[in-house]
């Protein structure tokens, strides 16, 4: 057991990007194709946070040409490069599924002023 938790420590971040639900952020994801590597935004909505410690996950929502796209990063994952939170949002809930249902204006979320 201590050997488990010294691995999980080790891979823990230092620095935790610090978002809340309904903030729009931007992800910097690095992907790697056969040799090369790149970093690629993904720029959304943070509709749910889950779980703790390593495995702690966040979901962000954006939609694209008309149809909805969800991600989930891992906030510990050495892919996630960095978060930069775009706009902060005024939210009453910890999950915003509902936004899945909506279109248009009534899709988005109040900005904190």
């Amino acid at each position: 057991m201590e050997k488990i938790t010294a691995f999980v420590s080790e891979q823990l971040k230092t620095e935790v990007p610090s978002f809340n639900i309904g903030d729009t952020v931007k992800v910097h994801n690095r992907i790697k194709e056969g040799d090369k590597e790149r970093i690629q935004m993904f720029e959304g909505t943070v509709i749910a946070k889950h779980g703790g410690g390593i495995s702690e996950t966040f979901t962000v929502r954006r939609v694209s040409f008309g149809v909805g796209v969800e991600k989930t990063f891992p906030i510990h994952s050495p892919n996630v490069v960095k978060v930069d939170v775009i706009r902060q949002g005024i939210v009453r809930r910890a999950k915003l599924y509902y936004l899945r249902d909506r279109v248009g204006k009534s899709a988005k979320v109040k900005e904190k002023i």
